[in-house]
């Protein structure tokens, strides 16, 4: 695949287009011993000798929580109007279930009202994978007590912050927080069971249909959805082998969330290629589950950052699936394929497979080694050409016909990044993590005169 090298046209995206950057409350706030909040899976993951890269941790992370009011003006410096960031179940619920913590509250209910004072409109993720411990410790996501637990915590945040906040989103990819954390262990709290990862993605699915129903009772007029990271899946070859490979690919990666969220119940040959760790199989799937996990959303989010390229390969995993790189594309730091076509490829084919009211680009982004320059200033073309390129492949979706209603890139800064820890940065803030101090780079200073001219004369 050639690169896109098109540049965007800002006046191509539709009126009122929502226009974002996102976060997550793990990956900047720090301050995780403080005001009553208490562990969750990552900060033990972090202890953890050789989980994460340099034993880095999210203790301090950006110091967001003590540097609230100057991050809020960071973001209005951008010219965004919206701001998509995760509360923390364990700062505001501590022991998972039960009393809520009026400090933990205080503080997302402040953010909310200086993202409304600045005229920024607040976009709240309910789980971005921080567990609190305590959960964990009775079982975590392969148990049913947790999409339980999830559903009443939906209804504390909705309750405390409903008024303000009319744009929710359930759960943040739920195939990292299931595969990641409980297949391949890369991620908290770092299983290694096939089984356990996919009792977790219905867990998952459950507790997104749970936060739904919260939502909807506690918060009249609310826009809900989920977030899912989702990858075209292409086959290496046109070989009948390897375009079924791709298939199997998007079976595991896409099509075992879209279809139950779309109200198709799971996958049928994905149950039947996972046999005894099918959650069928576990005897997990009860009553009015997949019509719970199926109810209307009013929007699809979707994460993208890249594409998948697979090969036909037997024996490898139980998806017998080989994925390849590229020769002769270009790659993110995170070894990426940066392929912005598939984002059109991949909006065309939500819009025509499952039709969602709406969609948004939930996360967008790419990491590279930044340098800081002499003068303080982070050249980051990579990053800014990145973003070019995916901001013109999803205009070419929209005029293809879909239904693109937004658009956040990710990150507003360089945060904690998970197991990679400060090594891998994908801000268009520069965070000096000694200091704190932040730098707009230059893909930033980009986005921000791209919003300015998509923007111009529009309603606000």
């Amino acid at each position: 695949m050639t690169a896109n090298t098109n540049q965007p046209n800002p006046h191509s995206f539709p009126p009122r287009f929502t226009w974002g950057v996102a976060t997550s409350s793990y990956q900047i706030e720090g301050a995780a011993h403080e005001d009553g909040r208490s562990p969750s899976i990552w900060d033990t993951f972090c202890a953890t000798p050789g989980k994460v890269l340099n034993g880095d941790n999210g203790d301090v992370a950006c110091d967001h929580y003590h540097r609230l009011d100057s991050d809020l003006d960071l973001i209005a410096s951008v010219g965004v109007n919206a701001y998509r960031f995760s509360v923390a179940w364990p700062r505001v619920v501590p022991e998972g279930r039960g009393t809520p913590n009026p400090a933990g509250l205080d503080f997302y209910s402040r953010l909310v009202d200086g993202l409304l004072a600045r005229g920024i409109t607040p976009w709240l993720t309910l789980y971005h994978w921080d567990l609190p411990q305590v959960l964990q410790d009775a079982g975590g996501w392969p148990k049913r007590d947790t999409a339980l637990a999830l559903g009443d915590y939906a209804a504390v945040v909705t309750d405390a912050l409903g008024d303000r906040v009319k744009h929710w989103i359930t759960i943040n990819e739920p195939w990292v927080a299931a595969f990641m954390g409980y297949g391949n262990g890369v991620h908290a709290p770092g299983h290694t069971d096939l089984a356990e990862s996919f009792a977790a993605s219905h867990h998952l699915l459950l507790a997104h249909g749970l936060a739904l129903q919260a939502i909807r009772a506690n918060v009249p007029g609310a826009k809900a959805g989920i977030t899912l990271n989702l990858a075209a899946a292409y086959p290496a070859t046109g070989s009948p082998e390897d375009q079924a490979a791709a298939w199997r690919q998007d079976g595991f990666a896409n099509r075992w969330y879209l279809d139950p969220v779309f109200g198709r119940g799971y996958p049928q040959d994905m149950v039947e290629r996972l046999g005894a760790a099918s959650p069928q199989a576990q005897g997990l799937v009860r009553g009015s589950d997949l019509e719970t996990i199926g109810a209307p959303t009013d929007f699809l989010g979707v994460n993208m950052y890249s594409r998948s390229v697979v090969a036909d390969a037997p024996g490898e995993g139980f998806l017998d699936v080989r994925q390849l790189r590229v020769e002769g594309s270009e790659y993110t730091g995170f070894d990426w394929e940066v392929a912005p076509q598939s984002l059109t490829d991949l909006m065309l084919r939500l819009q025509r497979d499952y039709n969602p009211p709406a969609l948004y680009i939930t996360e967008n982004g790419a990491t590279y080694p930044d340098t800081v320059a002499e003068d303080g200033t982070v050249h980051d073309e990579e990053r800014t050409r990145y973003f070019q390129q995916h901001l013109a492949a999803l205009g070419a979706a929209i005029t293809g016909g879909a239904k693109m209603a937004g658009y956040f890139a990710w990150s507003l800064m360089d945060n904690f990044e998970w197991a990679e820890g400060y090594d891998k940065r994908f801000g268009i803030v520069h965070v000096d993590f000694e200091t704190q101090a932040r730098t707009l780079k230059a893909s930033g200073r980009w986005y921000r005169d791209f919003l300015a001219r998509a923007q111009e004369g529009q309603p606000a």
